[in-house]
């Protein structure tokens, strides 16, 4: 394969950070990243669909060959994890509806692969990513830097590159 493309996303009802990146050889690239905001005056289901129809459309004019998402991990604001679970399955919906792969990473794995140490700091990460990517300047907000930092880490997966491997995809 010449290149893979992987779509990493940090969900979120309010602020969901995209960050698309190709791989060729050893060479990581960011072809685009940003956020999807949403607004707050509007209602959930309201919320989610501009969420849906946005990552929907990334994944259309990128066509990824996977779509990489963190697992949620406890939160101790149960409204704040249900948001961002509810976030989470519109992601996991728009990929599916576009039969892409979704790969999942805990945030330890997620740094392990960026920084090296699974207790980095966000700072840590993002001037990782920055490096890595030869990014001008860091990606904000950190939904950005995290939605990056998910994609990295799933072309450095090597469970991921073998499952490619073995699909000849």
């Amino acid at each position: 394969m010449s290149h893979l493309t992987v779509l990493g996303i940090d969900p979120g009802t309010a602020v969901t950070g995209y960050g698309v990146v190709r791989q060729d050889g050893t060479k990581l690239t960011a072809l685009d990243y940003g956020c999807v905001r949403t607004d707050s005056k509007a209602s959930l289901p309201h919320r989610l669909l501009k969420l849906y129809r946005e990552l929907s459309a990334l994944i259309g004019r990128f066509s990824p060959d996977a779509v990489a998402v963190e697992q949620i991990f406890f939160n101790r604001n149960v409204r704040s994890a249900l948001a961002v679970g509810q976030a989470r399955g519109v992601a996991l919906l728009a990929a599916a509806r576009a039969d892409v792969p979704v790969l999942e990473y805990t945030p330890l794995e997620v740094k392990q692969a960026v920084v090296g140490y699974g207790r980095a700091d966000k700072c840590q990460v993002q001037r990782m990513v920055m490096a890595v990517l030869r990014l001008p300047e860091t990606p904000a907000p950190d939904d950005v830097a995290d939605a990056l930092a998910v994609a990295v880490c799933c072309l450095h997966s090597r469970a991921t590159r073998r499952r490619w491997e073995g699909e000849g995809a």
